[in-house]
């Protein structure tokens, strides 16, 4: 239903994010959540840095406890993860959404973002949220790589050789990590500062201006 705004034109609510997009946007974060926190209790075990997380940041209890809601947050990741690519792909998400990433668009938006001057509609994305979308793709298909070789150093070798080494791996593992905890932290800040897209992600609704609509 469309409603007439302050200027003469109208506004309407329409579909911006569909259905499979939401719901894999909410496994991916309640995923990410367990998978950082359990994460988080396996490093303090074996800690790379000298530092440990604290213990109301991480889930398990104990090692294999951790380890367990590691692996499981782990599978639900890939399977939501490869549905998302599904959709992305089939319905041309990503090209529509992502695509294209100038560096000079990303200049231009990061500039006026800074200076809190970026406008921002619901549902699409400016060159700086493209390309930290595509980023977080790349450092989710790095933890799960570099994850992997660190499960099974023997049985997948080559993937262990091709980090590095196993120490390396736990290296990159961390650091991918650390990039993917970034892009939440940006995230959540970006949602702070423009509530309205939150509930968009919910219902995947917002509204828009309808030029060229008259009265009857």
């Amino acid at each position: 239903m469309a409603e007439k705004a302050l200027n003469g034109t109208r506004t309407q609510r329409v579909i911006v994010h569909s259905l499979i997009v939401r719901v894999t946007h909410w496994v991916n974060a309640f995923a990410m959540v367990c998978m950082v926190m359990s994460g988080w209790a396996i490093y303090n075990a074996s800690p790379l840095f000298p530092f440990r997380f604290p213990a109301w940041a991480t889930v398990g209890g104990w090692l294999g406890g951790s380890i367990a809601w590691h692996f499981a947050a782990m599978w639900l990741l890939v399977a939501n993860g490869l549905v998302y690519l599904a959709h992305g792909f089939a319905t041309r998400h990503f090209r529509k959404h992502f695509l294209p990433v100038r560096p000079r668009d990303v200049l231009h938006d990061a500039r006026l973002a800074l200076t809190l001057r970026l406008p921002h509609e619901t549902g699409v994305y400016n060159a700086v949220q493209r390309l930290l979308y595509i980023v977080v793709l790349l450092f989710g298909v790095l933890l799960v790589a570099s994850g992997l070789s660190i499960w099974k150093p023997v049985q997948l070798a080559w993937l262990t050789g091709l980090f590095g080494g196993y120490e390396f791996a736990r290296r990159v593992h961390f650091a991918a990590m650390a990039g993917v905890a970034g892009f939440v932290v940006v995230h959540l800040a970006l949602v702070m500062l423009v509530p309205r897209t939150l509930p968009s992600m919910i219902t995947g609704r917002a509204r828009r201006v309808v030029h060229g609509v008259t009265d009857a």
